[in-house]
């Protein structure tokens, strides 16, 4: 069960991340709202797929 869960946080993560980037690089989906929001949307997003990755190796 936690592996599935840690499994979904880092799939969750990554598509946030990306999506985030992809705003920040050409402004697609929110048409570059807040740069800082980018910014720390990012980053709390390496965070979990940080916590996930370390979750999924024990």
């Amino acid at each position: 069960m936690s592996k599935t869960l840690a499994l979904t946080g880092l799939i969750v993560s990554g598509l946030v991340a990306i999506l985030f980037v992809a705003d920040l690089a050409a402004g697609f989906p929110f048409q570059r709202a807040s740069v800082v929001a980018d910014a720390g949307f990012i980053l709390a997003s390496l965070i979990v797929a940080y916590l996930s990755w370390t979750l999924m190796e024990r």
